[in-house]
């Protein structure tokens, strides 16, 4: 009878926990921000921004120093292309410069007065490019496009020096080994294809983070934690608060993480080959750890205010570690340690391995016991966490109270 009576306590008081987190966060107009309205709107809003996934018709501009029939039919394959739109002639790379300043133009092609020369003698020429380094997506067109077209003229003239050859024979000459370039799991070569994925694994963290830091310093400034605890039961108390409050974000945030992975992927065209299934089971882990690593943090938070000073940052750091947006071979050491201990790592990693490439959660079976690990290791923190704070706030609930009396 006592097992069962402390069971139904136990419920009941979990219950209450998660009540009262329930009308936390619906009362808070900030926590209402990060929890609903940033989960709903910033993903539409960054896939709308990269919609259109590849950039077309860059506006490039061209000092023609040789001005002769080669010259000006490698300006004129160049400007066929898809990617670059030859935007003007310029005479000198001081009218160039100032195009490219005045951005309308990113990109300058500076021909030598040597090119046709050079060519005639079957020497090598050589074609000058300067880039607006402000989007790697512009430069990548221009050396693209200038590296097909050289390759192009260079058959052409191949072609030119054999003579008596068959057309079979000219063809094997200039390309003895084809080959054919195939793009795994992004066909587009799309930056939305490959970096929104890896965002709405880190927004699910980072709005967490936020909304619970929020609502951690709203109840240091109210002082509420000592009233959360039961008090005839005092070390049952802190497992209540933390139970009840992981009941409530997991149900706020399992209906976010159905949108944000299952709608927002299918608005944009994103690629998906994963099984849902899977992935629903690879997102238990993650929510559980994002949720006790927020909690572990609030233990830096003094106030509401806080949460924007500390961890507002870090959105950019912790997706440049996670080895998407950046080579996980060009971090240093150090950073790749630091980001074992980051939930979106693993989750980003695996997520994308499970929806982008149609891995099975066998294959990332590593992720997957990481976000475990994590979700072990953190909730043992949150709950050391929460107590400590139970305890302090018990403490300054006295102070308060020797003050009146």
């Amino acid at each position: 009878m006592n097992i069962k009576k402390n069971i139904k306590e136990d419920i009941r008081d979990s219950f209450i926990i998660w009540r009262n987190e329930f009308q936390s966060v619906f009362s808070d107009a900030g926590v209402i921000i990060f929890f609903i309205v940033a989960p709903l709107f910033y993903p539409l809003l960054y896939g709308l921004i990269y919609d259109n996934e590849t950039v077309k018709e860059v506006p490039m501009v061209v000092v023609d120093n040789d001005n002769s029939a080669k010259s000006r039919e490698f300006i004129r394959l160049c400007d066929a292309t898809r990617d670059v739109r030859i935007a003007g002639k310029c005479a000198d790379m001081e009218e160039a410069k100032r195009l490219l300043k005045e951005k309308k133009a990113y990109g300058i092609m500076l021909i030598p007065r040597d090119f046709n020369k050079k060519m005639v003698r079957a020497e090598k020429a050589y074609v000058s490019l300067f880039a607006d380094m402000s989007s790697l997506l512009y430069y990548k067109a221009f050396l693209l496009t200038l590296t097909e077209v050289s390759l192009s003229m260079g058959e052409e003239i191949q072609i030119e020096n054999i003579s008596g050859a068959t057309a079979r024979q000219e063809e094997i000459a200039v390309a003895p080994m084809t080959y054919e370039n195939i793009a795994f799991f992004n066909p587009k070569s799309g930056f939305a294809s490959f970096l929104i994925p890896a965002v709405l694994i880190l927004v699910i963290q980072q709005t967490l983070l936020l909304g619970i830091s929020i609502l951690s310093g709203a109840a240091r400034d109210r002082n509420t934690y000592r009233n959360l605890q039961p008090m005839q039961r005092r070390r049952q108390g802190t497992l209540h608060i933390v139970f009840g409050k992981t009941l409530c974000y997991m149900m706020i945030y399992s209906l976010m993480t159905v949108y944000l992975l299952g709608i927002v992927p299918r608005i944009f065209g994103l690629p998906r080959e994963g099984d849902e299934l899977a992935i629903f089971l690879f997102m238990l882990p993650y929510l559980l750890a994002c949720i006790f690593f927020s909690m572990t943090l609030t233990v830096f938070v003094r106030d509401r205010e806080s949460p924007f000073i500390l961890f507002v940052f870090t959105s950019v750091l912790f997706l440049f570690i996670s080895g998407i947006s950046w080579p996980a071979s060009a971090i240093p050491w150090y950073w790749k340690e630091i980001s074992c201990f980051i939930p979106s790592t693993f989750g980003i990693q695996g997520f994308i391995k499970l929806n982008t490439m149609g891995a099975t959660l066998r294959d990332v079976s590593f992720e997957y016991l990481m976000l475990w690990g994590q979700a072990c290791v953190y909730f043992i923190t949150a709950c050391l966490v929460i107590r400590r704070k139970i305890l302090q706030s018990g403490k300054i609930k006295m102070v308060l109270s020797q003050k009146s009396f």
